[in-house]
């Protein structure tokens, strides 16, 4: 495809691109409305906390133990052909989560779905670097980095949808026909692209970090789903995968050829870009993960009416996702990032507003779910395009794994240790009620509020329920005030590290850029 026809065709490019990113981030989301279903053993597998949390994990894990590498193989075997590829193995995927017959299958079905979306991701940033100028590129990112957060958003209602009428392996069903449309559309209208100078593979760095990442969200999953943080069981995966995650830094630090190269953090703009990125998906995951819970099980709600919920995050998204570039343009990514994390931080605080019998106003959840859309709207473009501009066209590969690699692993590990916080307080807080119960009905109601739920209407126990959900509740209010801690270091991070702005009034990336070319 020759220069100008690119040019011609860069919006339809990245609508393609966009559409295509869709299916990726939206199974994640659409996953979380559909877990009390799973959760049910008659409606759906009978999964526990911790296995609805491997279910997510599972992807994750995988996702973003190989985005560096197939950003490299992007680079090396060309984008597109990577991407298609990958659109491919998720189709699959997606088929066999969809008829899974029990947790396992699921969890190793997602699995696969990881490495399908490991394949796309990565590809997509790639060649929106390729496609675009530079002095387009801040807006493209930003409209990319708009449809990450609307998928996040939407991904609950149409969920909801889709449960009200079918049967719960219609959320992974649902991205085959999305699959085939955007694999038709990329064959004819998305450009090949590949680095002149590709990179070696790394498998060992590849490995090593699934290795690392997997054994410490075990032990974290563990604690939270015993109660018990210092059993050999949980501390021991815990310090394995801290140690194997030292040996993974060390290992890339000194290959010429690594998975992850850390060596790119030496530059303050990437370095403080990426941990805006990580940090805020940390806080915030975790929260998305527990809310359906709350918004079904405690409030009642049906699944539709849990996922239209957040439709004040999908409006945030789409209304300030598109114009951060402005913003940056007009205040410097340093304050605009700095901001939007502010914005989270706050959101994430006013869980603790959310009382303990489950009966705080629906509209204020609603203004609460769209400051934190705005601000993860003003976090991720800016953070996205400074990762993006501190690296060469060339190497976009990299800056692109990069960027997902840590929103995926913060994902992963938001989700462990928030939800595995959340579990702790829940179990902690039900007491002397668990010691009442009989065996199989105590490790039941004690794994999830859908189990308490359960045993309180199998065995009449009274008093049983409203003790779940004020235990529950209680959790999201300490995982929410964390996850407000973990947001507001992110926007110290941005204010100490992030470059600003330059005394003519322009972002300092952007004066550093006029300088090299004068140079």
């Amino acid at each position: 495809m020759d220069p100008e026809t690119i040019r011609r065709r860069r919006w339809y490019i990245l609508g393609v691109l966009t559409f295509s990113l869709l299916v990726v981030v939206l199974d994640n989301t659409i996953l979380n409305v559909a877990l009390k279903t799973i959760a049910d053993p008659d409606a759906g597998l009978g999964a526990t906390q911790s296995q609805l949390e491997w279910a997510i994990n599972s992807y994750t894990l995988v996702f973003a133990g190989l985005l560096f590498t197939f950003g490299v193989v992007g680079d090396r075997l060309g984008r597109k052909r990577v991407m298609v590829a990958g659109m491919a193995v998720f189709a699959l995927a997606s088929l066999l989560s969809a008829y899974a017959q029990s947790p396992g299958q699921l969890i190793w079905a997602r699995a696969l779905m990881g490495l399908g979306g490991a394949a796309i991701m990565p590809q997509t940033l790639s060649i929106i670097t390729n496609v675009f100028e530079p002095h387009e590129r801040a807006r493209a990112i930003g409209i990319w980095s708009g449809a990450v957060g609307l998928a996040i958003a939407i991904g609950p209602v149409t969920g909801g949808l889709l449960l009200e009428y079918f049967w719960w392996g219609s959320v992974f069903l649902i991205n085959v026909p999305v699959i085939v449309l955007g694999t038709v559309l990329m064959i004819f209208l998305v450009p090949e692209s590949r680095n002149p100078d590709p990179g070696r593979l790394d498998p060992a760095g590849v490995l090593l970090s699934i290795i690392g990442l997997v054994a410490l969200s075990y032990g974290i999953i563990q604690g939270g789903e015993h109660g018990a943080w210092l059993e050999a069981g949980v501390l021991g995966p815990i310090g394995a995968g801290l140690a194997v995650l030292a040996l993974f830094a060390w290992h890339e630090a000194r290959t010429d050829h690594p998975a992850l190269d850390v060596r790119l953090f030496r530059d303050p703009r990437l370095s403080a870009a990426v941990a805006a990125i990580a940090l805020v998906f940390f806080a915030a995951s975790g929260m998305i993960f527990f809310v359906g819970f709350y918004l079904q099980s405690v409030r009642g709600m049906s699944a539709l009416e849990s996922g239209a919920m957040l439709l004040p995050f999908a409006a945030a998204q789409l209304i300030f996702s598109p114009r951060s570039a402005a913003l940056v343009r007009r205040f410097g990514a340093k304050a605009v990032c700095a901001a939007g994390l502010l914005l989270v931080s706050g959101a994430l605080a006013s869980y603790w507003a959310m009382g303990i019998d489950g009966q705080t106003p629906l509209w204020l959840l609603g203004a609460v779910f769209f400051v934190q859309g705005a601000g993860m709207a003003n976090v991720m473009p800016p953070a996205t395009e400074s990762v993006m501009s501190a690296l060469p066209r060339e190497k976009a590969g990299a800056g692109s794994a990069l960027n997902n690699t840590a929103r995926q692993v913060a994902v992963a590990m938001g989700v462990a240790v928030l939800g595995s916080l959340v579990a702790s307080v829940y179990r902690d807080g039900l007491g002397d009620r668990l010691d009442a119960l009989p065996q199989p009905a105590r490790e039941l109601a004690g794994q999830s509020i859908e189990g308490a739920h359960g045993v309180a209407e199998g065995l009449g126990v009274p008093g049983l329920i409203a003790a779940a959900d004020a235990a529950f509740v209680h959790g999201m209010q300490i995982a929410g005030g964390a996850g407000a801690v973990i947001a507001l270091a992110g926007a110290l991070v941005v204010l100490k590290w992030l470059p600003g702005r330059d005394r003519a009034g322009a972002p300092a990336e952007e004066a550093e850029r006029r300088e090299t070319a004068r140079v």
